[in-house]
């Protein structure tokens, strides 16, 4: 594909015999919402890592732009302009909102765009303005959410990788996330997007794919695989509402 920011192929990962996933393909269109699915357990916090360069593959490739990225360090793949929005946020919790804001932008050469980028988070997430002093450890879930998202996005990435962003959340706060990522496809960032969470990530995605046992099992348009109560119920472990 062309238009391909990312592509992964083939791709595993292994934790000394055991392994992590075995066999990931997927590829994120420029400008595109890509959905990574499965139930718990399936492979997907991996192969973001491994895309990220947390965790080195055993095998497959990562290409980034056209290049290969698989096995680099977490710095570089990131100030080549991939970032992630980890499970569990790992934020600094002793620092203030602003400053772990400000450590996402370390990777730019220009610091003189921190505060725009700064400014930009702020207005996406008008809570973390309203907390910038305040420490990361006394925020709730849903703040901790938004600043992780928005330490990745201190980064200017070109393609935003999010893990789980609605486990734990409230419904309503799901929600206002949401719709932030939907204002940040409307911008024209590129998203890929691992969910348990399938019908959110379904609403706003525009292909997925669908992973069981460390492996893609199925692809398709989003719209196709939201419709297809099957696949909800043999690859998602949904269940589905008889006719």
């Amino acid at each position: 594909m062309t238009d391909a920011l990312l592509e992964v192929r083939n791709l595993a990962v292994r934790y000394g015999d055991l392994i992590g996933i075995a066999d990931v393909s997927l590829t994120v269109p420029a400008g595109k919402v890509v959905a990574l699915l499965g139930s718990n357990g399936a492979g997907k916090t991996t192969t973001l890592n491994a895309i990220a360069g947390l965790v080195p593959p055993a095998g497959g490739s990562v290409t980034w732009m056209g290049q290969a990225i698989g096995g680099k360090p977490a710095y570089a793949i990131v100030g080549g302009g991939l970032a992630l929005a980890p499970e569990g946020w790992r934020l600094f919790v002793q620092q203030t909102v602003e400053q772990n804001l400000r450590l996402g932008a370390t990777v730019l050469a220009d610091k003189k765009r921190v505060p725009a980028l700064l400014e930009r988070v702020f207005s996406l997430f008008p809570r973390l303005a309203e907390r910038r002093r305040q420490r990361a450890g006394t925020l709730s879930g849903g703040e901790r959410q938004m600043l992780a998202t928005g330490r990745a996005l201190m980064s200017d990435p070109k393609l935003l990788m999010l893990d789980e962003p609605s486990l734990g959340l409230a419904p309503a706060v799901v929600e206002s996330l949401y719709e932030t990522l939907g204002q940040l496809r409307r911008d024209g960032l590129t998203l890929l997007l691992a969910e348990q969470a399938v019908e959110l990530a379904l609403e706003v995605a525009d292909h997925a794919y669908v992973l069981q046992t460390g492996r893609t099992v199925l692809e398709g348009p989003a719209a196709q695989l939201a419709d297809d109560r099957d696949v909800q119920r043999i690859y998602l472990g949904l269940e589905t509402t008889a006719s």
